[in-house]
């Protein structure tokens, strides 16, 4: 049994490693194209008489809480009015829509070229949403906000200029986060996020390899989006699939880091993982769809390997997961290493896997201005809440291998109001199993004297206990919120039936 766990043992850990190769040569880019990614921050001037026409798109749905924000900010935008138009994409089936309409008219009213744009159905979900839009749509360009982002009032004097070269199809601007600092679990998503944008982002642009637009926060050319096929929903990551087609045209693609949109990012754990799965299964799906097109493409060896990084990282979740259920046998059946084995080998092999996430975000930190010690800090628990996440994403990735398409489930938002929408999850048994295997193999380690290993078998069991415990406890207090709103409803009494409708009454009841 020693030879094939060894083998699978390492097998894993050397792929994992290979992805973390990759993250260290996505900061060399980022430091090897510096000089031309400083010049890129430069807003390219357009006189006002040759601006052209912008089309916003704003895609909703049951957005209550931040709609009205959402609105305010889109009319706000300093672009002169006679080639601005806004449309306001609303498949809501709540009160959502009663505020969108009010708050149209509000602004129609002020002189605004706004649209309130409902469709027959949600086919399509936000791809659909956008695609109907685009038939009536206006603009020459199509900048596109999700509904908990806040646009900023130059936003697009900050980007149109670069629609100057006639090969640009999109640009694409950082994400904010406004509720950065709301508590340990939001700041470690902005530093995931900020990894994204500010090394991802940056290095791939850089360096002139693919990389994508981010479905909100950015905007495109329109004839570059009907050229590569115009918005499909066959995936869940609409924005991916489009940003591949679209490159695969010969369009290029500009990276904005110096321009920010504020959004917010979800404050509990049921959200979050929605989101979480949502991306990894669509982009799973993009890559069953397109990577065989773009490996047979005729761009460079370079250009077709970052392409198969970018669109298979979720494929590193299955093998966190199965790292850490084979770390127990390996450390029961395998002899703890001497201490030159464990420099030359075991070290080497941890560092690969994991010290390449040091250096990627503290890049990400460093590009923002804040401190890169705030990246160090926040590591352990980045990497516990990814291990974490490892059963969920997993699943993702595996209905992504077998199915396309699927339901659209939107990112609750928090806005003004508290608790208004909440994200409902099963509860997590997988999590709570490998809490307690992970468990075993820090005592399994100690007793062994496998050093390294305990380290590492500690950060899955508190990435797979915190976010059993977070997922439970929010599901808990869920229900008790739903008992307590059904119980003053219970126990009103029923109205009385309006002169002549008692009979009616009488005849539903039978």
């Amino acid at each position: 049994m020693h030879v094939p766990l060894v083998i699978l043992y390492f097998g894993v850990l050397l792929v994992l490693c290979g992805y973390g190769v990759h993250r260290a040569h996505l900061v060399m880019q980022c430091y090897r194209h510096r000089r031309f990614l400083a010049r890129s921050t430069k807003t390219l001037e357009v006189a006002e008489a040759e601006l052209p026409t912008v089309t916003i798109q704003l895609p909703l749905y049951n957005e209550a809480t931040v709609v009205a924000r959402l609105l305010e900010a889109a009319g706000s935008i300093d672009y002169p009015r006679d080639r601005l138009e806004i449309q306001v994409l609303d498949d809501s089936t709540d009160e959502t829509r009663a505020i969108a309409e009010s708050k149209v008219a509000a602004l129609r009213a002020s002189g605004l070229d706004i649209h309130y744009v409902r469709r027959p159905s949600r086919v399509g979900y936000k791809a659909g949403a956008l695609d109907y839009g685009l038939g009536m749509a206006s603009g020459e360009l199509i900048a596109i906000f999700d509904a908990d982002f806040v646009p900023q009032r130059d936003f697009l004097r900050q980007v149109v200029g670069h629609f100057q070269d006639p090969k640009v199809a999109m640009v694409q601007t950082r994400w904010g986060h406004m509720n950065r600092d709301h508590s340990l679990f939001t700041s470690i998503q902005a530093l995931m996020l900020d990894g994204h944008h500010l090394v991802e982002n940056r290095a791939r642009f850089g360096a002139g390899n693919m990389f994508n637009f981010s479905g909100t926060g950015g905007i495109w050319r329109r004839v570059a989006i009907d050229e590569a096929g115009g918005w499909e929903h066959d995936t869940l990551t609409e924005d991916l699939d489009l940003s591949y087609r679209a490159q695969l045209q010969g369009w290029r693609f500009v990276y904005r880091p110096d321009v920010v949109t504020p959004a917010e990012l979800p404050e509990d754990m049921s959200a979050f993982r929605a989101q979480q799965y949502r991306w990894a299964k669509g982009t799973v799906q993009t890559a069953r769809k397109l990577l065989g097109r773009v490996l047979r493409s005729n761009l460079s060896f370079s250009q077709r390997l970052e392409a198969f990084f970018h669109m298979t990282p979720h494929f590193a979740y299955p093998l966190m997961m199965s790292l850490s259920v084979l770390l127990l046998p390996a450390l029961i059946l395998m002899p703890a290493s001497d201490v030159r084995t464990m420099l030359l080998i075991d070290l080497p092999l941890c560092m690969g896997a994991t010290g390449s996430l040091a250096t990627f975000y503290m890049l990400a930190e460093r590009a923002q201005g804040r401190s890169v010690w705030g990246a160090v800090r926040r590591l352990p628990m980045l990497i516990a809440l990814g291990a974490g996440l490892a059963p969920h994403l997993s699943r993702a990735v595996w209905e992504g291998l077998h199915g396309m398409a699927g339901e659209f489930v939107r990112t609750p938002k928090r806005g003004t109001t508290l608790g208004r929408y909440r994200q409902r999850a099963e509860l997590p048994w997988v999590e709570m199993v490998l809490t307690a295997v992970s468990a075993a193999s820090i005592l399994a380690s100690i007793q062994t004297r496998h050093w390294f290993a305990a380290p590492f078998a500690a950060l899955f069991t508190l990435g797979y206990g915190s976010v059993a415990f977070l997922v439970i406890t929010e599901q808990s207090q869920r229900r008790r919120e739903s008992l307590s709103a059904e119980a003053p409803e219970a126990a009103a009494p029923a109205p009385a039936p309006a002169p002549g409708q008692e009979e009616l009454g009488v005849a539903r009841a039978a």
